[in-house]
Parts: structure tokens; C-alpha cells; sequence
């Protein structure tokens, strides 16, 4: 019975270990429509791997529990809102410097670098040092002729091993894969280059939307008092038995439609700033003054011929020297799988040390009248000390490894040609988006000049029509059709403008000069 007992144990025990896996099941929600209801602490943190036990279906709540040591809106930056308008290029320098898409493309390129000294590593010898201790002690207890006998024994000891590892040649391999590290660090430290111009070109469109939008806001109120004016006059008229109720109606309908027009101008002028505040990376709760968009004058001289430019920028584009990196990475990496089918030669050495200490109070008598003799002091100490050095040196030569190297050197050319076509997909994509880029800047100077006399236009014809109507020579249609064109072409206008110098920010990102605020 007692040996079926020790049978059967081992296996019940064994059945409930291998349920151990299965069982943290109990953490994940249990039906696909059910809400998971986490454990949590007394600051209302999800307790990890613990879970409460599931609610009613009547009072399913899909809402997470409150963590209070996350309930807090990130700080404004205090020491940015001072009473001064910042301009692009101080806006640009406050995002590079808190923006957190730089500070972790930084870390990737001190990363890569690391990389790069883990490879150049493998050329130096590995040196290792390990020790190990052991006891042992037991004690014997037994009886002869009446006569209960002891014997205690106690062993130490331990072994100290130094080693030296040092592959001294392979073929190139440790040579090209540090060359594949190396140009890693290269593509990072391009990605930290190509992140900062990113983060300009963000800031500068949204500084440029949101100049845009206040400008609009500017042309709402404008357009607000020009309603106004044309009510004002339809009421005056009407007073002296002149105008109609009609013409006052139109008149209040126009003045409340400017209100609207105003409001909406209004909250996409908020939402811009969010968007610009957003864009530098800092608290959506700091308030700045925003400078306004220089009106310095546009012309289609300022753009070079496409030819020119396109030339200029492939050499130095973020992802094209990123591209010819990679290449150049991967060619090294053919380099290392072809070493792989070549010998290696290397050298090993190594010194040890053994020492054991060996302690007992009696040993086995020397005739058959006594089978114990006691020990002088009742113990007999033993110790040894051991020193040992080896030293090789020797080849190894791969010979089968089931065609895993041929795989992998297989792969290492298809990334090659990869990479060789990869780097002309992105040379033309980076000619076509030159291309675009530049089409939309000479489109956007043209038509801010064309969208500028239009708004002279109609400020003109605003102007003419209001003071004809005034004067009892004009319609009430046409004042009130001059206003909203006007509105409509100082839109225009600040639109077009905004759009000229978004392109002019396209171009210079699309031509790999955008390291600082656009020109």
C-alpha cells in the first residue's frame, strides 16, 4: 500500500504543476462580451495578475477604474509665458529642445552607437572568472559489543577557474559585421537629423495654419462690422421712410451670418493653436503669444529650376542617405554570411585551483579486536591545494549544419537586392515629391498675387456699393453681395498666403534643407 501511495503522488503532482500554465486564464476577461474588472490598490492602480470577480450582467460598466497617481494635467511651461509674441524660429528652438520625438530619436542613435562598440568588442579576448564551493558532512552512529560508537565527517573544499577566449582569425566575418553596426549607427544618427527636420516642418505648418486662421478671425470681425454698417444704413433709411422692412430684415439676417462666421473663425483659430502647441511638444495648458507671419512679398524668382534643385537634394535627403547606409549595411552582411562557411581560429587558456579540507574524529581500526580507533585531539584534518594552467589553440571548420547557412546567405542577397531597389524607389520618390512640392510653391505665389488683387477688388466694390446704397442709388442686393465677396476674397488671400509658405516648407523638407526655421 505504502509503495502504491509513493507511486501515485508523483504523478497527481506532476498533473497539477502542468495546470499552473493554463490557469493564469483566470487574469483575462472571462467572455468576449463580459468587462474585465481588474484588482486594484487603494490608489485605485490594476493590481497585476489579479482580477475581481466578474459583475452582474445588470451592471456591466466598460469604464476603467480612476489611477489617482495619473490624475494630473501636465504643468504649463511657466517660464515660456512671458508677455512676448514668439516667432517661428523661437518656436522652432523651443520644440527641439522638449519635443519628445527628439530626445527618443537621440536615445536610438546612442543605442545604435553602443551597437557598433558590442561588435568592434568581439575582436578582443573574453575573459571570464568562476569559483565553486561545496561542503559535505555527516555523521555515523552505531553500536558494537554493547558499545554505542560516533564517526563524524566533513568535507570543503572549492575550485577557482580563470579563462581566456580569443578568436584571432575568421575571415573578415567580426570585420563585416562591425561594418553592419557602424552603418547602423549611420542610419540613426540620420533618423536623429531626419526627426529634428520633422519636428521644424511640423512646427512651421502649424505656425503658418494658425497665423491662417487668426487671419480669418481678423476678416470675420471685419466682415462683422462691414454687416454692420450695411444694417446700420438699411435701418437709417428705413427710419426716413426711405428704405423697407425687407431691406433691414436682409440686412439683420447678414449681420447674424457674420456672427456665425465669426464664432466658427474663432474656434478654428483655438484648435490651430492647440495644433501649434502640440506640434513644439510642450503642455496643451501653456499660453503663448504667437508673433505674426511676416508679410514679406512672395515671387516665382524665389524658386529654382526643378532640374537644380532635384540634383542638389538627392545628396543629402535624410532618406536617401539613409538608403545608401542601409545598402552599404547590407553588403556587409552578405560579407559575414559568406564567411561563415570558412574556418576559425582561436586560442584558449585557462588556470585552476583546488583546494579541499577534510575533517573526521576516528578511522577504521588496524587489527580485528577493535574496529574504531580514536584520533589524538578526536579529529584528523587533510587539506590540498591544486594548481593547473591549459593553454590551446585550434580550428574549427563548419561542415553540415542542416543548409542553415545557406539559408542565411540566401537571405543576405535578397536583402541586397533589396536594399539596390529600395534605394532607387526612394530616389524616385524623392524626385516626385520635389517635384510636387515645387509645383505647389510656384501655384501658391501665383495665386496669393492673383487672390491679393481680388481682395483689392473688393474692398473697392464693397466700399462703392455702401456708399451707393447710403445715397439712395444702389440695392440693397448689392451691398450686401459686395460683403460677402469681400469676405470671401480676403480669405482667399490669407489662404493662398498660408499655403505659399507651407509649400515653401515642403520644398526646402522635400530638398533636405529644412535644418532651421524656413527662409
Amino acid at each position: 500500500m505504502g509503495r502504491s501511495v509513493a507511486l501515485i503522488a508523483p504523478v497527481v503532482l506532476s498533473l497539477q504543476l502542468a495546470n499552473c500554465a493554463t490557469s493564469a486564464l483566470i487574469m483575462a476577461p472571462d467572455h468576449p462580451d463580459a468587462p474585465w474588472t481588474p484588482a486594484i490598490n487603494p490608489d485605485g492602480e490594476i493590481v497585476a495578475g489579479e482580477r475581481d470577480p466578474p459583475e452582474q450582467p445588470a451592471n456591466r460598466n466598460y469604464v476603467l477604474p480612476s489611477n489617482s497617481n495619473l490624475a494630473s494635467v501636465p504643468p504649463p511651461a511657466s517660464e515660456l509665458e512671458r508677455r512676448r509674441s514668439y516667432t517661428l524660429p523661437e518656436l522652432i528652438d523651443i520644440a527641439e529642445s522638449s519635443n519628445p520625438v527628439t530626445r527618443n530619436a537621440w536615445n536610438d542613435a546612442r543605442n545604435a552607437a553602443l551597437a557598433a562598440g558590442i561588435a568592434k568588442s568581439a575582436f578582443l579576448p573574453m575573459v571570464s572568472a568562476g569559483i565553486v564551493e561545496g561542503y559535505e558532512t555527516s555523521r555515523r552512529v552505531g553500536s558494537a559489543d554493547g558499545a554505542t560508537i560516533g564517526n563524524n565527517f566533513r568535507l570543503d573544499g572549492n575550485i577557482a577557474v580563470l579563462s581566456v577566449q580569443w578568436l584571432l582569425f575568421d575571415f573578415g566575418e567580426r570585420a563585416a559585421l562591425l561594418d553592419v553596426a557602424r552603418q547602423g549607427s549611420v542610419i540613426s544618427n540620420i533618423a536623429f537629423t531626419a526627426a529634428h527636420q520633422q519636428v521644424i516642418y511640423n512646427v512651421s505648418l502649424a505656425f503658418y495654419a494658425n497665423a491662417a486662421a487668426r487671419a480669418r478671425l481678423a476678416s470675420t470681425a471685419e466682415a462683422l462690422r462691414d454687416a454692420e454698417q450695411v444694417q446700420s444704413a438699411a435701418e437709417s433709411r428705413y427710419k426716413n421712410g426711405i428704405g423697407t422692412v425687407v431691406e433691414v430684415a436682409q440686412t439683420r439676417q447678414a449681420s447674424a451670418e457674420a456672427k456665425l462666421e465669426r464664432v466658427q473663425a474663432e474656434g478654428t483659430a483655438q484648435n490651430s493653436y492647440l495644433a501649434l502647441i502640440s506640434a513644439i511638444g510642450i503642455s496643451p495648458m501653456t499660453r503663448l503669444e504667437i508673433a505674426d507671419v511676416s508679410r514679406r512679398k512672395l515671387s516665382a524668382t524665389m524658386v529654382a529650376p526643378v532640374k537644380r534643385i532635384a540634383s542638389e537634394a538627392l545628396s543629402r535627403r535624410t532618406d536617401v542617405l539613409a538608403s545608401y547606409a542601409a545598402q552599404k549595411a547590407s553588403l556587409a552582411s552578405l560579407r559575414a554570411a559568406q564567411a561563415e562557411f570558412l574556418p576559425k581560429v582561436f586560442v584558449s587558456a585557462n588556470g585552476t585551483r583546488l583546494q579541499g579540507d577534510l575533517n573526521i574524529t576516528a578511522i577504521p581500526g588496524t587489527d580485528q579486536q577493535s574496529s574504531i580507533v580514536n584520533l589524538p585531539g578526536n579529529s584528523l584534518g587533510v587539506s590540498q591545494t591544486q594548481w593547473g594552467a591549459t593553454a590551446l589553440v585550434g580550428a574549427t571548420m563548419p561542415l553540415y549544419d542542416g543548409g542553415a547557412r545557406a539559408a542565411r546567405l540566401e537571405q543576405a542577397r535578397d536583402t541586397l537586392d533589396k536594399a539596390d531597389t529600395s534605394l532607387i524607389q526612394i530616389r524616385n520618390e524623392a524626385v516626385r515629391q520635389i517635384v510636387v512640392a515645387r509645383n505647389t510653391l510656384t501655384t501658391g505665389i501665383s495665386a496669393y498675387s492673383a487672390a491679393t488683387e481680388l481682395a483689392l477688388a473688393a474692398q473697392i466694390s464693397f466700399n462703392a456699393a455702401l456708399a451707393a446704397y447710403r445715397n439712395g442709388v444702389g440695392s440693397i442686393s448689392d451691398a450686401t453681395t459686395a460683403e460677402r465677396q469681400l469676405l470671401a476674397a480676403k480669405n482667399a488671400a490669407t489662404d493662398a498666403y498660408s499655403t505659399a509658405l507651407s509649400a515653401a516648407a515642403s520644398l526646402a523638407l522635400a530638398t533636405g534643407v529644412l535644418g532651421s526655421a524656413p527662409k
